[in-house]
């Protein structure tokens, strides 16, 4: 049942890309809801699932990537859309709370309590002294008199440093001496070290809120010629947004439109699996996707720069071995050389061959097995669980009733299910989003990344909106329904490639300190 729109219901839907069709099917999702992922069983290091590396592989996949990167455009993609505001979610609510009278401040907030302990540590903490001097504050007068709610807001509110609206790309996370430097710089000192290419050349690209587009530029103004200097590279820096068209439209309870206090239709972001769209953009034969706030001072660097070229070293020698099969399947092969093929494709791909396949004539199984090798590659650095098992690497069937690895969110998983709960609960790895991507085919085409999601994996949210209870749908993620029909490998990485900054305490964190 399509809804009922007027014609500046249908304007502002063409202004935004979309069409009334579009709209009336996402309604429809609402109103049907998403399947739940059906597991098969956790991706695991002993079931095969997670590749686990030995030191001599890792010393043979570091040599292989500097060899066979050699003339290639390699590429370094970074999610950084969204404020901070999260980031500082204890400090606000300490400071909507607080009153400096008898407040017992390590009972009510201690993350707040830690946090004014260890205030100085912080990589901030000088702009923050030299802000409140420019209004005339003394930091240690408003300490001493326990004014720490003033002292938070100079640190949060837009009028002074204005934190809880700037992206966490352009935050201050990390120190060197006098020195401090923001995750947008670590991404560039990280990808000097392994995404330069041959003529010295670093790609970068950021996908930033439209609001923020002009502060990264003016940031890499700043920096740009330092880095280019201090580390022998040309930096190549480019930004884009998540599309309008990719936005979805709010319902209430019952699945009818939300509108604003002028009577427009509301539409969100469709999460971070909007971002397909941005990466199909993009022009390399090797693409390194990692988040934005996952980076970590120098001191700590080592282990995950190693690690990024031998993931790259290993996708490289699969996509190889791949073309030269896809060559063969082109030309024709033997009975004995069509089985080399498929042994590569089910112990080095993960491609499952199911009885249809086997119960197929010769070309019919030549054509599929073409089918199943020609798509986009990639390969996924999964880190132990630590405490309990959340989202992360798992085998899984499709609605089709294929068998393949995927990355799973916890709310695509029926947890109410004892079965799928146990699955999970037999998890060991998850997912860090540490991805190196090949969205080339054998023909040295680019594959449109868009015919290899999965509709199916979107996911239902409810929110509140003042009285409101507002349903939000998210498009399949971009690490997981959204390449869902993509060629995946796992490889267990060390947890210490994995440090996100998700709360600001999270930088008093030692893997975030000075060395």
């Amino acid at each position: 049942m399509s809804i009922q729109l007027t014609d500046s219901d249908r304007q502002q839907i063409a202004s935004l890309g979309l069409t009334e069709a579009d709209v009336n099917r996402q309604i429809d999702n609402f109103r049907k809801g998403f399947p739940k992922t059906h597991l098969v069983s956790a991706a695991t290091v002993d079931n095969g699932g997670i590749l686990r590396l030995d030191d001599q592989a890792i010393n043979r996949y570091t040599k292989s990537y500097k060899q066979v990167s050699k003339g290639k455009k390699i590429l370094k993609f970074v999610p950084a859309s969204g404020a901070a505001t999260r980031m500082f979610k204890d400090l606000y609510s300490f400071t909507s709370t607080y009153f400096g009278i008898d407040y017992k401040i390590e009972k009510e907030h201690p993350s707040v309590k830690e946090f004014l302990e260890k205030i100085r540590t912080f990589a901030f903490f000088d702009d923050l002294v030299a802000c409140m001097e420019k209004s005339n504050a003394d930091f240690d007068d408003y300490m001493s008199r326990g004014d720490f709610a003033t002292v938070i807001n100079f640190l949060l509110k837009e009028q002074y440093m204005g934190y809880g609206n700037l992206p966490k790309g352009l935050l201050k996370f990390h120190k060197y001496g006098h020195l401090q430097r923001t995750p947008l710089e670590e991404h560039i000192v990280e990808g000097a070290e392994y995404a330069r290419m041959d003529d010295g050349t670093v790609n970068l690209h950021f996908t930033v809120s439209p609001e923020h587009r002009g502060l990264f530029r003016k940031k890499i103004a700043e920096v740009k010629r330092y880095y280019e200097e201090a580390f022998h590279i040309k930096l190549n820096i480019s930004f884009s947004e998540q599309k309008h068209y990719t936005d979805i439209i709010a319902v209430d309870e019952q699945n009818n439109p939300i509108r604003d206090d002028d009577g427009k239709l509301v539409f969100r972001p469709g999460g971070h699996g909007a971002l397909i769209e941005n990466l199909n953009e993009q022009r390399a034969d090797l693409i390194f996707v990692k988040n934005i706030d996952n980076v970590v001072p120098d001191w700590m660097k080592h282990t995950t720069i190693v690690y990024k070229k031998v993931l790259a070293g290993l996708l490289l020698d699969l996509q190889k071995q791949t073309f030269e099969y896809l060559n063969a399947l082109d030309k024709g092969v033997s009975a004995k050389e069509l089985k080399k093929i498929e042994q590569f494709a089910q112990q080095q791909l993960h491609i499952k061959l199911d009885d249809t396949y086997r119960e197929g004539s010769e070309q019919q199984r030549v054509r599929q097995l073409h089918n199943l090798l020609n798509r986009p590659m990639r390969v996924c650095g999964m880190v132990k669980n630590q405490g309990e098992p959340g989202g992360g690497p798992f085998f899984t069937l499709n609605t089709q009733g294929v068998e393949s690895l995927q990355i799973v969110e916890t709310a695509q998983i029926n947890s109410k299910d004892p079965a799928q709960a146990a699955i999970l609960a037999n998890a060991t790895h998850f997912n860090p989003v540490d991805l190196v991507c090949a969205t080339k085919n054998y023909h040295g085409r680019y594959f449109d990344l868009r015919k290899y999601i999965d509709p199916a994996t979107g996911f239902i949210s409810k929110k509140s909106k003042g009285a409101t209870i507002l349903k939000s749908q998210e498009l399949p993620g971009l690490w997981n329904g959204a390449m869902a029909n993509w060629t995946t490998i796992f490889v267990e990485v060390p947890l210490a490639t994995f440090n996100p900054v998700k709360t600001v305490n999270d930088l008093l964190r030692k893997e975030h300190l000075e060395g």
